[in-house]
This record gives C-alpha cells, structure tokens and sequence, in this order.
C-alpha cells in the first residue's frame, strides 16, 4: 500500500483544520496505510495505530510563526525520504513548500486580518500573515491537486491565487454524528442544570476566536446592545471563546451594563455539551473558508445565523435562507434578524431539522473517503 505523509501543525479533535486533519490521518490509519504525520502535536489515540509514525517538529514558545519555517523544513526532510516509495503528500496550505496535495483550509489572500490587541500582538498577527501569504501563492501554484473546503475556497485559490481550476476540487467537512446528535429534551435540562441557567429564558452562543475581527463578535455585541435596550428582550448571550481581546470585551459589556446578559464562558472543551444548552448559534464572520462551528451547531440541531459569503453557508438549503446574514457589518439589521427568530422560536427549530440529519450523514469518514479517491485518481 502506497505510504501517506501529512504535514500539519496539529492532528487532534479538537475543531476547525486541525479535526479534518486528525480524521483523513484516523482513516488512513484504521485501513492499514502507512501513514507519516510531520507535526507539532498529534492525538494519543494516532499513535496507537502500529502504522503511523509521528515525526514531531518543535514550536518555539508555542507559536505558530516560530514553528512554520521548522515545520516546513521537516516536511520537505520526510518528503524526500518517502520519494522513492512513490508516497503520497498533503500539506496544508502553505506550511511546507512540496508540491504534490495541498488541502486549503484557509486561504490568506482572501482576508487581510484587521490588527487589534497590543503592539506586539499586533506585530505578531503582520508577520503571522505576511509569511503564511507568501508561502500559500508560492505552494499553490504549482501544487499537482488543491483540495478546497467549500466552493468559496475554490473560486479564492483560483482567482486569487492563480490556481487551475482542473487542478482544484471540493471536499466538505465531515462531522462526528455521535458527538453532534440532535439534541433531545432532556439533555438541555441537564446541559442547563450543570451550567446553573434557568430554562424560562431563551439562550444565544457565539463559538469564536476573540483575537481579532474576523468572526465578527463587535457587530454581534453591538447588536445585542440594541436589543437589551428593548424592554421585552429576555434573552441571553453565552460566548465560547478566548483570545488578545476577551478582556476587552468583558470590560466592554460591564462599562454597557451588560454584565447579566452577556456570559463569557472563555475557552471549553466541551462545546457540544454546551451548545446542548443554548436555543441559536450566531455567526456573523467577515471572513469564513467553511465554519466548522457553524456545521457542528447544526448537526446539534441549533438554528444558526451565518454570514452568507461563510463557505458552509453554500450548503444551507433554500427553505434556510433567511438563516443567512447579507452584511456582517450592520448590527441593525443583524437585531431585527434575532427578533424574528424570538418571535417564532418553535419555527426556527422545526425549520433547521432536515438540514441537521443531511448534515449528520455526511461523516469524517466520508470526507477522508473523498480525499482519498481523489488523491489516488490524479
């Protein structure tokens, strides 16, 4: 069987690329593949497998920037090695500069990030994307197939970047269908039990990163400032999620007398559980390749609000499209939005459950499946 390297900076469950990388490198593995992982961190449960061997590359001070150009070098080490066993090689984007698959996640060129946080923060996020730029026009363009993760990527990678369109496909993210079951009656008793909320009062979650913009929690906070200024508004806000400006915003909210309505809850583990508990997920990104957080809140049967140009919003079905945000900047409209859905709850639930169990048939083993075939056809 032809021997796999993967070169990423993670393989582990715990969301976005670093999930889809753990599940094509458990497939692989679970068929009896030889498969190599160039990284700086992969799961326990990779390593039980007698076939995958983990090359692990340092990341200096645990960051990203500093760990790229280690990464890369390892990666093109272990390439070389592998070359004359014909293995196959995936890399993400631009993290090591071989030529053969490169899964695109995230395309660089697509959004320049807006600078927030300190100095140095700020310093780090301009380097962090200068280099990562650079490195994703010089492998794309001359890497043998691109996989993209929704048709966004697509049409960014080829009219960005320069990349053929017959050298480009797309492959969806999987899903986990145990871990993102429906969720039932009881268990959003018990999921608010545990967090100690009431159930008389409908829940909203926002699940993102607090380091910059992108996701967009100023327009989504702006927003619920409106409402909470409305004398009817009972509803509340939990935030799943850490980064550079989480103070901030908690400072933010207590100075907006929002302190009751707005619930930090930092960076969890147990998101699923979580989301067991909440009634909408909102997700008012400027920027998305796909949504991995989006796709698991539906697939747990959560109404969910998405930019409309996020790569997951391509799959929501006609019947949905009133799910889908025109314009990440306008709080505004993003209020009068959430006082639909709190006008007509039962129906924004009812509404999401067909999509959720299309959705749920579609799982990581499925994903991994495509890319394989795809791979193995070039």
């Amino acid at each position: 069987m032809t021997p796999w390297l993967l070169i990423s900076g993670d393989f582990t469950p715990l969301g976005g690329m670093d999930y889809a990388n753990h599940a094509l490198a458990k497939y692989l593995a679970k068929a009896g593949a030889e498969v190599h992982l160039v990284t700086h961190r992969a799961w326990a449960d990779l390593m039980e497998f007698p076939r995958v061997m983990v090359h692990r590359v340092w990341r200096p001070l645990r960051s990203h920037l500093a760990g790229m150009p280690l990464l890369n070098r390892a990666g093109r080490r272990w390439a070389n090695r592998l070359l004359k066993r014909d293995a196959r090689v995936v890399v993400n984007g631009g993290n090591c500069s071989w030529h053969d698959v490169t899964w695109v996640h995230y395309v660089h060129a697509a959004y320049p990030p807006e600078l927030a946080g300190s100095t140095l923060v700020r310093l780090k996020t301009r380097l962090t994307h200068s280099y990562a730029l650079a490195t994703e026009q010089a492998i794309l363009r001359k890497a043998r197939q691109v996989l993209c993760n929704s048709v966004r990527s697509l049409q960014d990678v080829t009219r960005r970047l320069g990349v053929q369109e017959s050298r480009a496909h797309v492959v969806y993210y999987g899903t986990d269908p145990q871990r993102f079951h429906a969720i039932t009656a009881a268990e959003r008793n018990q999921a608010r039990a545990r967090l100690g909320w009431s159930n008389d009062r409908p829940v909203a979650v926002f699940v993102g990163a607090l380091g910059d913009r992108r996701k967009g929690f100023d327009t989504l906070f702006a927003a619920w400032q409106i409402l909470c200024e409305r004398p009817g508004w009972d509803s509340d806000l939990a935030v799943i999620g850490a980064g550079a400006e989480l103070s901030a915003w908690q400072e933010r909210a207590r100075e907006a007398d929002l302190g009751e309505r707005i619930r930090f809850l930092g960076f969890r583990k147990d998101v699923p559980e979580v989301l067991a508990a909440c009634d909408i997920l909102i997700h008012p990104a400027r920027y998305e390749a796909y949504g991995l957080g989006v796709h698991e809140a539906l697939c747990r049967g959560l109404p969910t609000l998405v930019s409309a140009d996020a790569g997951v919003a391509e799959r929501y079905p006609p019947q949905l499209q009133d799910f889908l945000i025109p314009d990440p900047e306008d709080p505004a409209a993003l209020a009068d939005r959430l006082l639909h859905w709190r006008s007509n709850l039962e129906k924004f639930r009812s509404a999401v459950i067909p999509f959720s169990n299309s959705l749920r048939s579609y799982t990581w083993d499925d994903m991994a499946e495509r890319i394989v075939n795809l791979v193995q056809a070039a």
